[in-house]
């Protein structure tokens, strides 16, 4: 039963961790880029980045435990 055997997954937790945190992160950057000009879209653009953070940690951990 070799086939079952998984390999090194480095690569793998990687990729997790970059979909969980990676978009909140960048909507985080516009936010902040644009605030001075458009208070209303970044503070919308805010709460979906901390939206976005809390349900990618939890459905991620979750999911592992």
């Amino acid at each position: 039963m070799n086939f079952l055997e998984v390999g090194d997954l480095s690569g793998l937790f990687a990729i997790i961790i970059l979909i969980m945190l990676g978009p909140p992160l960048l909507l985080v950057i516009i936010g902040l880029s644009i605030r001075k000009k458009h208070k209303d879209i970044a503070t919308v653009l805010f709460i979906l980045a901390a939206l976005y953070l809390l349900v990618g940690l939890g459905m991620c951990f979750g999911g592992m435990a």
